[in-house]
């Protein structure tokens, strides 16, 4: 069948009415520069590539997951709402989403946006914005740039209100031109536009004015722009072929969004797209603390927890496979939320995660023990949650999971595999000694990665993770905590040393260990308030020798002077290798 042509008004009058998308298909991805880069190349009458449609014969309408496009889109959303297409004749978009979303949002619809500098759960951060042409932007006029000058544009933005009309601009909405399909309409639209502000223009911005109204005219309601091949056939193994091979070059498709292709074409009694995205939303924002998953993460996390092959491939995704991550996929949804339910109590979310893989191993244990750590504190319970926040920190800490991951997580696997056909309990020792051997250099926490720990400083990322080592608590995720200093760095900064009369040189000293970990405690909110910016020495003297021994505080009371703080951080941190160094066992305690 050959191309058919058509007008972007024609186009848009059927986009969820007649044109909707496949559940193959991902989300509306573009920013705002993209939509308005759009706008400006049709203006000019660049070439904006073809599109792919697919007619659904009526008989086989239900047999497939609808979706409608995104019309007042919001910046982040990863869900399209399902389509109600009774009674309707269905053409699906193959190929093509991004640009005729683009063209609903700016002709019919909006774009909500979050301001920068605001939090994405406050209702004031986010702007809805539509589109709108200053017409007295003459595009042929290059902007200056620096030594050269790059190819002038048309003056579109996207708004959250309609900018007042002056004597230097005049603003339309771009969807406005909708109104007017014949051209007496728009002729007499144009007119009063003109009357409207001609006292205040030139000739010359009256001929811009003009031109550039035409061209919007033109653009939508003249010029058959849109190009498209529409496929009739009903076979969905080749339609998924065709959608696959238009999407698989460039950047048109991630990977990730071809293997949800794949799934989402062969689970027929659920719609794959919404389960695999509301587990990604759910993880991410509907647990104790915040997360951030993929979907790459979860379809991985399908192949691994089956006892597939694991190594992230279109080819991995074949019939039988698929059966088999169906059939198991409310126990592996199940597994996931347990997962990340736990690694948050202990503490651990986003903002310290630093490999997603090193959790695969964990949730491997969780589903083939089929055993929720988090329901109830029993002696067991409390053992393997210890064994495996021992793990997940000495593997982040050692990138156990840098480089060639996969191989190192089918070897974790089968060592769990292994173990458990002896013992229900968290292998500890039994992963440390395996990825040791597997990775040729240590995995536990001994030796060099020691070492390493103390070269972390305040502020980076894995900082929390060393000094949960030195507690028992594992609900650190469920009480509000801080890394502190435990010399307060406004009193060991260099103009309250300097202040006191101290040598430059010790000054010096004293300042190169204030972040060291040596100088580092987690406190809770409460007892941080309480410290406040008391000095050191007069703040612990309130305090008991159990705190002490808790925090593995040196007990001399000569190291207590901020003087004193860098030999004060070299005896700490002769506290903590030791504390770290007695972890090695798997000899675990119910606490």
């Amino acid at each position: 069948m050959p191309y058919t042509a058509t007008t972007i008004s024609n186009v848009v009058e059927k986009i969820n009415r007649s044109y909707f998308l496949p559940a193959i298909q991902r989300p509306f991805v573009w920013d705002p520069e993209q939509v308005v880069a759009l706008f400006d190349s049709l203006l000019k009458g660049y070439p904006i590539s073809s599109f792919l449609f697919w007619d659904i014969a009526r008989e086989n309408r239900q047999n497939w997951q609808i979706y409608r496009f995104a019309e007042n889109f919001r910046f982040g959303e990863i869900h399209n709402e399902i389509a109600e297409t009774d009674g309707r004749d269905v053409t699906l978009v193959l190929d093509g989403q991004q640009r005729l979303t683009s063209l609903l949002i700016g002709l019919r619809g909006s774009f909500t946006v979050k301001s920068k500098w605001k939090r994405w759960e406050n209702p004031d951060a986010w702007q809805r914005k539509r589109l709108y042409l200053d017409l007295l932007i003459d595009p042929s006029v290059p902007i200056a740039s620096g030594e050269d000058d790059i190819e002038g544009r048309y003056g579109l933005q996207l708004l959250e209100k309609a900018p007042r009309s002056n004597a230097n601009s005049v603003w339309i909405k771009v969807g406005d031109i909708l109104d007017y399909p014949g051209e007496e309409a728009f002729d007499r639209y144009k007119d009063t536009l003109l009357d409207s502000i001609s006292d205040r223009l030139t000739r010359s911005d009256e001929r811009t004015m003009t031109r550039n109204i035409d061209r919007l005219y033109r653009m939508v309601w003249k010029d058959e722009i849109i190009c498209y091949y529409t496929e009739k056939d009903q076979d969905y193994d080749r339609v998924l072929g065709i959608f696959v091979r238009a999407n698989d070059g460039g950047t048109k498709l991630s990977k990730s969004d071809l293997m949800l292709s794949v799934i989402t074409s062969k689970w027929s009694d659920i719609s794959a797209r919404d389960e695999i995205y509301g587990l990604v939303e759910t993880i991410n924002g509907g647990l104790e603390r915040k997360n951030d998953v993929s979907k790459d993460f979860i379809m991985k996390s399908c192949l691994l927890l089956n006892d597939l092959d694991h190594v992230y491939k279109i080819a991995n995704f074949h019939n039988k496979n698929l059966d088999i991550m169906r059939a198991s996929w409310r126990s592996v949804k199940r597994t996931l939320i347990r997962t990340f339910t736990l690694i948050n109590r202990l503490g651990i979310d986003r903002e310290n995660l630093t490999s997603l893989n090193a959790l695969m191993p964990i949730a491997y244990f969780l589903h083939k023990s089929e055993r929720d750590l988090t329901e109830r504190e029993t002696p067991e319970n409390i053992r393997d949650i210890a064994r495996i926040r021992r793990w997940l920190i000495s593997a982040l800490l050692n990138r156990v999971f840098g480089g060639q991951s996969d191989s190192t997580l089918g070897v974790a696997r089968s060592t769990i595999a292994s173990s458990l056909t002896t013992n229900p309990s968290f292998p500890l020792g039994e992963l440390n000694n395996s990825l040791t051997r597997h990775l040729k250099r240590q995995a536990g926490l001994t030796g060099e990665t020691i070492d390493a720990i103390f070269q972390f400083r305040y502020g980076q990322k894995l900082v929390f993770l060393v000094l949960s080592l030195l507690y028992d608590d594992r609900n650190w995720g469920s009480v509000p905590h801080h890394v502190d200093h435990i010399f307060p760095a406004s009193t060991v900064n260099r103009r309250a040393l300097m202040g006191q009369n101290i040598p430059f040189s010790v000054v010096e000293r004293v300042m190169a260990n204030v972040d060291r970990i040596g100088n580092l405690q987690l406190l809770t909110a409460g007892d941080n308030i309480s410290k406040s910016n008391e000095s050191f020495d007069k703040w612990i003297r309130t305090r008991d020798q159990s705190f002490m021994i808790r925090h593995l505080i040196p007990t001399d009371q000569d190291l207590w002077s901020p003087t004193m703080l860098p030999e004060f951080v070299r005896q700490r941190e002769l506290l903590i290798r030791s504390r770290i160094e007695s972890l090695n066992n798997d000899s675990i305690a119910a606490e």
